[in-house]
């Protein structure tokens, strides 16, 4: 007699077979929580007891199984972790004795297996899967600062071999079912539910004697063991790969890397034992904590649209555009062309004249080019989408275009000028956006018709990789207008965040200090130990070599239209120490990449270099600043102008903070972003620091009162939950 427990359901077919069915009630996914570990215990025992010929893993839900109790992990440390610590072992214990009961055991896997969730599909003799290419299968808690705890690693390096299963456990690869089943980690394919139970049921009847797996001779692994010379060499250079991929900042690679050769060396037991040593030690550490609190809690608030407006119609309902206008086909409207055609949307890509648009064009071609080399894009499809971009020299062929985008420079005047041409032939509904990353959306909007239509759209680049858009709602920008936009990012695959006006908005104001610091670091220490300081905090450019991207001319530019606008309101724009340097470089006509030279000299046929004559030419001394302290002045400063921005209202969440620095600026991941870096290393802590930087190089260094205040209450920065 088989009983029904919270979480699963047990039934038995006309075949004797068990079907033991995971359904966690009130509820749209299955968890792994003491209750689901004690329910899946006893659940084992009555299958095994029983008189059934075989057992069928299946789930009631739409999605298989979703992994592992994120808010149990997350509040696990070093006092309470004995817990979490004990319920894992109940649920390896039970998972082995169900691998080793000697009955069939099939997983029919009919939606994402993620996590946990796949490792208990591991622990089954045969893995079957609806052919649906929107299910995802794959062991990504890497990407949380964790590893597959429940048995999964190990599985993968007896399934697979160390060398396969490597860039499966330490990068979080997530398949298809298609691609899992290339890449053995199921066995078999069905077209629907149906068919795929009748597959199980089959199997199992035609293999009722069941031999345990990984034990005794059958505990071998493929490609050897790591004493194996035929796998020495690689396994001697693989930690030296992932240092350089860490930079010694992500503990969980390193983990997932020693569990899985230690685990290699040893009997399948031992090993599991090892896994959940390594798991423990993560889940406990700061960094896990930082990338779940952004990463699981702070993406989830960001994709459940709360920042998106939806309580009134019009904009209750989402739409989808079908023709958008670019304004400039340099590489941010070309790249901006590229991403709309990429999403089926019809684009009109104009420019002044037919030339430059299709030189803009040519940008796609190349992207469709490299797409097809590599197997991504068919002929066909990348012909149909480079048919969808429209260039064009006159405005008049904006006309019937939902929403134009103008990715002109960064002058007033030009912008001026393109709003004007636009708008005179634009419909009444469509919506003008700017791709400004400096001036003030309000003072755009001036030129417009339709103020209330008018919002910025702040592309990052290049756009054809980069996942952020920042949206900027002017004081007179619609809630229809600004759901708009909102809706074009997420149809365009981007990750939108929505902040208030101001000069520079978030992340320009971010990036600047960030620049801005390294290059006044050049008074203070020679420029490589500021790139490398920039290197080992896990940036991935440095603020110098970043700066010749950019280029020293575009801060001239921002740094006069600034000092243009604010003398206009009689005020004046705050000096920086990185000034003179800029404007120095300049004299010297060495203003970044595509002059040929800049903080780096960029020779013919050999690798940029710094230039050999910049620490004679700025450094005050013999370089006294230490590497921690660069590294300090380079977070410390971008977090802290990130909590000004906060407090002024132009940030509106602290989710939107920590996932767009990361995602548009490279903020460095084990942190979970810059108010997150706050939180690790302690809002009192910060302001210490911030308070011995500020005596030390000025006032920009400034905690403000609030963060005092927050330091003196003992709070912290709170990631909104949807």
């Amino acid at each position: 007699m088989y009983m029904h427990m919270k979480h699963i359901k047990l039934s038995v077919d006309e075949h004797n077979i068990l079907h033991l069915t995971f359904d966690r009630a009130n509820s749209p996914v299955i968890l792994i929580d003491p209750a689901f570990c004690q329910a899946f215990s006893a659940a084992v025992e009555q299958a095994l007891s029983g008189p059934c010929v075989g057992v069928i893993l299946r789930s009631a839900k739409s999605t298989y199984f979703a992994g592992g109790d994120i808010d149990l992990l997350y509040a696990t440390n070093k006092d309470n972790s004995d817990a979490l610590s004990t319920m894992l072992a109940q649920l390896k214990a039970a998972i082995r004795r169900l691998e080793c009961g000697g009955k069939p055991v099939v997983a029919c896997i009919n939606g994402a297996a993620l996590g946990g969730g796949f490792e208990l599909a591991l622990g089954t003799h045969r893995r079957l899967v609806v052919d649906d290419p929107r299910i995802r299968l794959g062991l990504p808690e890497v990407n949380l600062g964790l590893l597959p705890g429940a048995g999964g690693l190990t599985r993968m390096v007896r399934m697979l071999g160390l060398t396969t299963a490597m860039p499966y456990l330490t990068e979080g690869k997530l398949l298809d079912p298609q691609q899992a089943l290339q890449a053995q980690w199921v066995h078999q394919l069905a077209d629907n539910q149906d068919e795929m139970l009748r597959e199980a049921s089959q199997w199992i009847l035609s293999h009722p004697q069941i031999a345990a797996p990984y034990s005794g001779k059958e505990d071998w692994i493929p490609g050897g063991r790591p004493n194996d010379p035929k796998l020495a060499s690689a396994i001697s250079v693989a930690p030296a790969m992932l240092r350089q991929a860490t930079r010694g900042n992500l503990p969980a690679p390193e983990a997932i890397l020693c569990a899985m050769v230690e685990g290699a060396m040893v009997d399948f037991d031992s090993a599991c034992r090892i896994e959940r040593r390594y798991f423990m030690q993560l889940a406990q550490g700061a960094v896990s904590k930082n990338l779940i609190n952004t990463f699981w809690y702070g993406q989830n608030a960001l994709k459940s649209g709360f920042r998106r407006p939806s309580a009134e119609k019009p904009c209750a309902e989402r739409r989808q555009f079908t023709k958008v206008g670019v304004l400039g086909a340099g590489m941010m409207g070309a790249g901006i062309a590229w991403a709309c055609a990429s999403k089926g949307i019809e684009v009109v890509l104009k420019d002044q004249s037919i030339e430059q648009a299709d030189k803009g064009k040519d940008y796609s071609r190349a992207l469709c080019e490299k797409a097809k080399a590599s197997g991504k894009l068919s002929a066909d499809d990348a012909e149909a989408l480079l048919a969808r971009i429209h260039t064009r020299a006159e405005a008049l062929d904006l006309c019937d275009c939902e929403l134009v985008i103008e990715a002109v420079f960064e002058d007033r005047e030009v912008k001026r000028q393109v709003i004007e041409q636009a708008e005179s032939v634009l419909s009444e509904s469509a919506i003008f956006a700017s791709n400004t990353s400096t001036l003030p959306i309000g003072s755009l909007a001036k030129y417009a018709k339709r103020p209330a239509q008018f919002v910025g759209l702040h592309f990052f680049s290049p756009v054809d990789k980069m996942p952020l858009v920042e949206i900027i709602r002017g004081e007179q920008t619609s809630d229809d207008t600004l759901a708009g936009a909102y809706d074009l990012a997420v149809q365009l695959g981007k990750t939108p965040i929505v902040v208030n006006d101001g000069r520079g908005f978030f992340t320009s104001r971010v990036f600047a200090a960030f620049v801005k610091e390294g290059i006044a670091m050049l008074q203070d220490a020679p420029p490589a130990l500021i790139e490398n300081a920039a290197y080992l905090c896990g940036f991935p450019v440095g603020p110098l070599a970043v700066s010749d991207e950019v280029s020293l001319s575009l801060f001239a530019r921002i740094k006069q239209q600034t000092h243009t606008d604010l003398a206009a309101n009689g005020q004046s724009a705050p000096s920086h120490a990185a000034d003179n340097i800029i404007d120095k470089m300049l004299n010297l006509s060495r203003s970044g990449r595509s002059a040929g030279k800049g903080f780096y000299d960029y020779p013919k046929d050999a690798e940029k270099q710094l230039w050999p004559l910049l620490s004679q030419t700025f450094l005050d001394g013999e370089g006294y600043l230490r590497l921690e302290e660069a590294k300090d002045r380079l977070l410390c400063i971008m977090a802290l102008e990130t909590v000004r921005i906060l407090e002024e209202g132009v940030l509106q969440s602290v989710a939107e903070a920590n996932l767009g620095a990361i995602m548009g600026l490279g903020f460095p991941v084990w942190t979970g972003g810059p108010l997150q870096f706050i939180n690790y290393l302690g809002v009192a802590e910060f302001v210490r620091r911030c308070d011995s930087l500020s005596r030390r190089y000025g006032q920009r260094f400034e905690p403000t009162q609030k963060l005092r205040a927050m330091a003196d209450a003992g709070q912290q920065f709170m990631v909104e939950k949807p």
